[in-house]
């Protein structure tokens, strides 16, 4: 798969947007990836997720064993489940859950990741999926609950890297079908913002 008839994908079910919006990262871009208008469609989402999970397996860096997929919610839930079904192994995924008592400048409860439906046995292997990263902070969530447990993790499949590569995990390889480098501001230096628009939030 080339990454035009990727790029092609992604334009065609509107998941590549135009406009002024917050990040999860709380930084502000004039695109964004909605990664869940191309998952809306079971057979692309199998073809992307099954493309960068076998570049992944060719590279030979994943290892011999892999035990499951673990995902962050809510995006990389669908991700993970076909990354699983590409792998032939299981996929759980962790959950936002209220950080405490927590809030951040705006008032909104902080939440962080935990696992409250699946457990993690010391020794497995795991590969983490995701729809989008862009600093890495779910992903890097994820890991850490894993490693918690007494596993390890294999490697990190994405779709689409925000950073360009930029974003690293240590020693964890990582893979992904597309890596842009949008424009991106903090809050206080957005020209956007400057001229009166407000970001919407996708996917909140």
């Amino acid at each position: 798969m080339t990454d035009r008839q990727i790029l092609k994908f992604f334009a065609d079910t509107g998941a590549l947007l135009e406009g002024h919006f917050e990040l999860r990262s709380g930084l502000h871009s004039d695109r964004y990836f909605q990664c869940a208008n191309v998952l809306r469609y079971p057979r692309i989402a199998e073809k992307l997720c099954r493309e960068v999970t076998m570049r992944a397996v060719k590279s030979g860096k994943l290892g011999k064993r892999i035990d499951g997929v673990i995902s962050p919610a809510v995006g990389g839930i669908l991700v993970g489940h076909e990354v699983a079904r590409a792998l032939g192994v299981k996929c759980v995924f962790a959950e936002k859950v209220p950080d405490g008592d927590r809030k951040d400048a705006t008032g909104k409860p902080v939440t962080k990741l935990a696992m409250r439906r699946f457990a993690i046995r010391k020794g497995e292997r795991y590969v983490v999926a995701e729809d989008v990263v862009t600093k890495g902070g779910r992903v890097q969530e994820t890991i850490d609950l894993v490693k918690a447990a007494g596993a390890k993790v294999a490697g990190v499949v994405l779709l689409v890297d925000r950073s360009a590569g930029k974003v690293k995990f240590g020693r964890i390889p990582m893979f992904s079908l597309m890596q842009m480098t949008p424009t991106t501001w903090e809050p206080g230096a957005c020209p956007l913002c400057a001229k009166g628009s407000r970001p919407v939030h996708p996917g909140s």
